[in-house]
């Protein structure tokens, strides 16, 4: 399993990490580690998604995503 860590632009409640917890998790592969506002760490298995397509989950609840840090 890899680690990430993303920021997350446009959360500002509970609500918000609710959506951003729910969207990772529907990810195959992914593990969600915490979520808090403006961030989020994950593990997750590189043969069963990547990192793009954890931060277009994210994206497609109407955040941003800045740079991955690892």
């Amino acid at each position: 399993m890899e680690h990430m860590t993303l920021g997350i632009g446009g959360m500002s409640c509970g609500h918000c990490v609710g959506r951003v917890t729910k969207a990772l998790e529907s990810v195959d592969g992914v593990q969600v580690e915490q979520v808090k506002v403006g961030e989020a760490t994950v593990a997750y298995d590189p043969s069963k998604t990547s990192e793009s397509l954890i931060a277009k989950a994210v994206e497609g609840q109407g955040y941003t995503v800045a740079a991955a840090a690892r």
